[in-house]
């Protein structure tokens, strides 16, 4: 396939905002159309990417053209994608499609979302679209199931009851009952993305966490203590996309080349068959494509709605065996300055999780890493970045998995 670069991306910072899902992302694409150095007449097509703003605001439609309306993207086609917690990475999966389909030479990915709201049970009602609402029970009873042999610690039964943390728990004591994997592990990884966080100026939290102060933390659902989880976020992010003919036209020295971009569905794997995980299929597709493997991969950015996540995700992208994802954390090699440095931006931990923007959000940070422009927090002759999205359960994984390779094009 023809090469496809990033010359531009832009990014809010994640958090709590009195601002609209317009006010969001103008903002970033205000910033990714600067850094590209493109206007916005000169972009071919959009895709724009929100997951909740139906559910919360019962805007339901048009939510790009909207959003978008009094910027100067004048009669381009503005491709409105919702696919849960990879939206964003879908987004960009689209604008990808775009370019290399010669609809145009220059597209836009675009990924916002508003969820805090002062009605907290509507913030988290949107979560139960992202799954078959017809088969609740019966998904409830899986995941009850899947846990068995790792139960939740005497007294820590009547944990406050989130469905989203639920799952998360599920799968991490499946993965307990089986490797042997502890909650400290995933204290560690948890302490480990809040001190990255201090470095990340767009990051929701920038307070540095002991692990010991990851584990006292208020329980939500064992053996998830709060840190170790994502919160309720505001935020955008965008990229602008090109292929060769307008990077040779553009000249941007600063590009990051599209090595491999893959999406997935899931759900149709026996509850222990990890070799089949949505995720590790998608990853492996991807350094089909790339040429490449784990072994080269320098940083990585990916979903950890909860500590467990990047335990889970170090072994099915390949930079571990399976069940050896928490001795890994533990080894420091996810660390700055380790082997393989998982969430330098703090992660969705810390960084913030505004559901339709996080996939851009990971995409944002690892184009800053390959450009050398991190600061603090800049991985040491960083070439080659992966970020892995995921969204939405169907089964015992995710509906939605996005895997990026990216390459520092100079």
């Amino acid at each position: 396939m023809d090469p496809v670069y990033i010359i531009g991306v832009g990014m809010t910072r994640f958090g709590r905002h009195a601002l609209t899902v317009r006010d969001l992302a103008q903002a970033a694409v205000t910033d990714a159309l600067a850094d590209a150095g493109v206007g916005a007449a000169q972009i071919g097509a959009v895709a724009f990417g929100n997951a909740v703003q139906g559910a919360m605001e019962g805007q339901f439609g048009i939510r790009g053209q909207i959003a978008l309306r009094h910027m100067d993207f004048d009669a381009v086609p503005i491709i409105n994608v919702e696919n849960a917690c990879a939206s964003a990475t879908t987004a960009l999966n689209v604008a990808i499609g775009q370019v290399r389909a010669a609809v145009c030479d220059i597209a836009l990915a675009v990924g916002a979302e508003k969820m805090t709201h002062s009605d907290s049970a509507l913030s988290m009602a949107a979560f139960e679209g992202s799954w078959e609402r017809a088969d609740r029970d019966a998904t409830i009873a899986r995941l009850v199931a899947l846990g068995r042999g790792m139960d939740t610690p005497a007294g820590l039964e009547e944990a406050p009851h989130t469905v989203f943390m639920d799952v998360y728990g599920a799968f991490a004591k499946f993965h307990m009952a089986q490797f042997g994997t502890t909650q400290r592990q995933l204290a560690v990884v948890a302490a480990k993305n809040h001190g990255h966080s201090v470095h990340n100026p767009r990051s929701q939290y920038q307070k540095a966490l002991t692990v010991e102060q990851v584990l006292d933390a208020r329980l939500i659902a064992w053996p998830m203590t709060l840190p170790m989880c994502s919160p309720i976020s505001d935020g955008a992010a965008a990229a602008v996309v090109c292929n060769g003919a307008a990077l040779a036209r553009l000249g941007r020295a600063r590009a990051v080349q599209v090595r491999a971009q893959v999406l997935m569905n899931g759900g149709r794997r026996a509850d222990d068959d990890l070799e089949r995980h949505i995720s590790r299929r998608a990853a492996r597709r991807a350094y089909d494509l790339a040429g490449l493997g784990p072994q080269d991969v320098d940083v990585v950015e990916c979903h950890d709605a909860t500590a467990f996540g990047e335990i889970q995700q170090s072994e099915l992208l390949g930079f571990c065996a399976l069940g050896e994802g928490g001795p890994l954390a533990e080894s420091g090699a996810t660390t700055l300055g380790g082997r393989v440095p998982f969430n330098p931006s703090g992660g969705l931990e810390s960084k913030g999780h505004p559901i339709g923007a996080t996939g851009l959000g990971q995409v944002f940070e690892l184009v800053t890493q390959l450009r050398g422009e991190a600061g603090p927090r800049q991985v040491a002759g960083a070439r080659i970045a992966l970020a892995e999205n995921g969204g939405g359960l169907m089964g015992v994984e995710e509906a939605a998995v996005a895997i990026t390779i990216l390459e520092r094009a100079g």
